[in-house]
């Protein structure tokens, strides 16, 4: 515990630096830096952060790194007392049931949470109901049935009604009885819903990235606004805080240059993310967006910060390819990328 405690502040001292003097030392409008002395992370692969460097080994079955965004924010805040249970594929259903993963089976998530703990973190919804993996699994697939046109949003709309949506309107409910658990277990505890950020552009395509159809890239964006949009209604409905990495994250999708992109595109990187997954530069945006709007600074991302989390990016998988330790077996890592990508399909 001690060396993960480490690892999280050293992480943290990089995300820090990135933040402008205003951010780091401006008045808070409602907590402070030590404010939290009790954190639990909650959350799914964008939460744990598979393939980010530095991989967390004794994780491995959900896939959660030393760098995703909780450790570093646990870092920036102080807290004396971290707990990360997010794990990759995980949904709603796995707060408070057992999740099956390639080394076992990983507790219910809220078993982390006890009556003292005054921060959680919850990054939740994309599982739920099989949404994101039928994004990736299926759209890529049918770009060359109509390269111009949108064969995924035609797939997925049936007699008129979009099959997605609907599926997310019914996790918007699943997420706010999720917060209705975490106050419950945790009563005095500060809630934060940490939204998902934009994998696709607003305008434009990359297909080399992104193989979707040109009309899918809005379908894309379009599911993305509405799954972090229930991920924000369920955070109103229970009084908790929601986090927008969305429209942070302009300009950061799969597509932007490297070092500017904090998503993944199709193709897996063992030294830097899942595909379709957020890379360090993502990680850390999500990180600082959270610190941001739980110290009252401005939620935005400055230049500054996006140079300094690119550098660190570099020199973690420089690291990480230097290090054996972090290498999976083809087993494994076939195993792990199988349970990930399937994610929960109820």
């Amino acid at each position: 515990m001690k060396l993960r405690r480490l690892v999280a502040v050293c992480a943290a001292l990089a995300l820090v630096s990135g933040l402008p003097a205003a951010a780091a030392t401006a008045a808070p409008t409602s907590v402070t830096s030590t404010s939290f002395s009790r954190y639990v992370a909650l959350g799914d692969s964008y939460t744990s952060a598979p393939f980010v460097p530095l991989a967390d080994l004794l994780s491995l079955g959900c896939a959660r790194s030393y760098s995703n965004y909780p450790k570093l924010l646990a870092g920036a805040l102080g807290v004396h007392r971290f707990t990360d249970v997010s794990c990759g594929g995980a949904d709603t259903t796995n707060m408070t049931q057992p999740q099956s993963t390639i080394l076992g089976t990983a507790a219910p998530q809220f078993n982390a949470l006890t009556p003292d703990t005054d921060l959680v973190t919850l990054g939740i919804g994309g599982n739920d109901f099989g949404v994101f993996g039928d994004i990736i699994g299926t759209c890529p697939g049918l770009r060359a049935s109509d390269p111009t046109g949108a064969p995924c949003k035609a797939h997925f709309t049936v007699n008129g009604v979009d099959t997605l949506k609907a599926k997310i309107a019914q996790t918007q409910t699943r997420i706010a009885v999720v917060v209705q658990g975490i106050r419950a277990r945790s009563p005095q505890a500060t809630i934060v819903l940490v939204g998902y950020p934009k994998i696709a552009p607003e305008h434009g395509t990359c297909p080399s990235i992104l193989p979707f159809a040109d009309g899918d890239y809005a379908y894309l964006y379009s599911i993305e606004q509405a799954l972090n949009a229930a991920v924000s209604g369920a955070a109103a409905a229970g009084g908790a805080t929601y986090v927008d990495t969305f429209g942070p994250s302009t300009g950061h999708d799969a597509c932007a240059p490297d070092g500017q992109a904090w998503i993944q595109g199709k193709d897996i990187n063992l030294l830097r993310a899942l595909n379709y997954h957020p890379r360090f530069e993502g990680e850390a945006g999500m990180a600082a967006l959270t610190y941001k709007t739980l110290t009252g600074a401005q939620p935005v991302v400055t230049a500054a910060e996006q140079a300094s989390w690119a550098a660190q990016a570099r020199k973690l998988a420089k690291q990480a390819a230097a290090s054996p330790r972090t290498a999976l077996s083809p087993k494994a890592l076939e195993a792990s990328l199988n349970r990930v990508r399937t994610s929960a399909q109820r």
